[in-house]
């Protein structure tokens, strides 16, 4: 995690340093490199992180900066901002003004673009090796100046509240919101991170330039710089450009209070309809924090349940009982706890209860049993391959090293694969018994409207058709 302590470094002796071409020992004594490269840690003295890894792989360089800020740490009449924000980081600065980040990327013929999440938000550009500077320049001037300009400020609220309005015509969004505001009671993950439209509505630009002035400074910020680059030329720059700015406060003593989570005394369940002819489910379970020995349990987990034609809710729920036309779970760990989830999707003649038995019987058998080598092996193999297919570019490995550094810890991006490979029948046993029990989930249904009721609605449509 960032310190809050700012401390001064030089270039190599103190910079710390991990190679990642290194060798993972697989199944049958097997080897095969990770994908990766020389990583540097560096730490201005204004607390500014820079980890710079060298890859010349490709005549690319990704620059990425990170800032420990998402929706977690917004308070309730902030709801959204963090999302908001990073739409405005565009919207102009001192330096360089409105269109002119765009302008310049495309110029040098880049790409750029944000994202927001619970726990962090992030900026990245990909530019040729011999003119990714323009984007430490860009990033500094907003870290310093940004506009927020009441004119785009509006403007740029209205496009957000649209963004939300569209995803209320989307049943899985909704009811996925419904779950996850039903599985956190009090904590902040409860919230969409987009926010609500009210809360969207009352924010004003004096609210959004102190929550920037909070959480956008070089001490809470991290840079990783990956691809075809010098690393001292690299760090070099960096701190041409960022450390002659002012490290602002500790993230701790800005960070808001988030209260602990109500004990789970069982299940909970919600419904939701909706004016189709599907039916819709999403469970969720509390899980773990990011980078724990359960987040990895938990994606092995995930990929003998559902990832391929041959994992076990895939073959018994779509092929053999065809009680639903796609199924798929997933393991989303984060900084304060996380989160297992299940979809699934069925036409409205399938019984919900049939569903919902033959789900808890495969659960039960993972929880119950150990699993098989030759499943377990297929298991490692599908992860291996997607391994290889999420870092293989400067980018994605830049993405991989900032969001654990930001929500963990950077070493784990280097060794996850053979973390994830180490994890054994056992284990895989254990965590779908303590963390995948019944009594600990919420189940939500989205079902169809009653045939009465969509006949009802068509006729007062074909009404208002005939006296327009």
């Amino acid at each position: 995690m960032n310190s809050s302590t700012p401390r001064s470094t030089t270039p190599d002796p103190t910079a710390m340093s991990f190679d990642a071409f290194k060798t993972v020992r697989l199944a049958r004594g097997r080897a095969a490199p990770t994908r990766g490269a020389q990583v540097h840690e560096h730490r201005l003295a204004n607390g500014m992180r820079i980890l710079i890894a060298e890859r010349h792989t490709d005549p690319v360089v990704a620059v990425m900066l990170w800032y420990r800020v998402g929706s977690r740490n917004e308070r309730e009449h902030e709801a959204g901002v963090s999302h908001f924000l990073e739409h405005m980081m565009f919207k102009g600065a001192e330096r360089f003004g409105k269109g002119e980040i765009d302008r310049l990327t495309t110029m040098l013929g880049g790409s750029n673009n944000a994202f927001t999440s619970c726990d962090h938000t992030a900026y990245w550009f990909e530019l040729a090796s011999d003119r990714w500077e323009t984007a430490l320049e860009i990033e500094a001037d907003r870290m310093r100046a940004l506009a927020l300009d009441a004119k785009e400020f509006d403007a740029e609220r209205a496009v957000v509240l649209e963004e939300l309005s569209m995803g209320l015509d989307d049943p899985w969004r909704r009811l996925t919101e419904l779950v996850q505001s039903t599985l956190f009671l009090r904590h902040p993950y409860r919230r969409p991170v987009i926010g609500h439209a009210d809360a969207l509505a009352r924010l004003n630009v004096r609210d959004m330039r102190e929550y920037w002035r909070r959480f956008y400074h070089p001490g809470n910020a991290t840079l990783v710089l990956c691809g075809d680059l010098d690393p001292k030329d690299a760090l070099a720059r960096a701190r041409r450009h960022f450390e002659a700015l002012p490290a602002g406060e500790s993230f701790e003593s800005v960070d808001i209070f988030r209260p602990g989570e109500t004990p789970v005394t069982g299940e909970r369940r919600v419904q939701m309809r909706w004016d189709d002819s599907a039916k819709r489910l999403c469970m969720a379970w509390p899980t773990a924090v990011v980078g724990s020995a359960d987040d990895y349990a938990l994606d092995v987990l995930s990929t003998l349940l559902s990832a391929g034609r041959l994992s076990r809710l895939h073959r018994r729920l779509v092929v053999d009982d065809e009680l639903v036309t796609s199924i798929s779970t997933q393991s989303d760990t984060r900084v304060e706890g996380g989160v297992f989830w299940l979809f699934a999707e069925c036409a409205p003649t399938v019984d919900c209860a049939a569903v919902e038995a033959a789900i808890d019987d495969e659960i039960a058998r993972m929880a119950s049993e150990r699993v098989g080598s030759r499943e377990l092996a297929r298991a490692r193999a599908m992860i291996r391959a997607s391994e290889a297919f999420d870092l293989e570019t400067a980018s994605d490995f830049a993405e991989r090293l900032g969001e654990f550094a930001v929500d963990a810890d950077w070493r784990l991006a280097l060794d996850g694969l053979e973390r994830t490979l180490a994890v054994d029948a056992t284990a895989v046993r254990e965590v779908a018994r303590r963390l995948l029990a019944r009594e600990r989930r919420v189940v939500g249904w989205c079902t169809p409207k009653s045939e009465t009721a969509r006949g009802r609605s068509g006729e007062r449509r074909r009404r208002r058709g005939a006296a327009r």
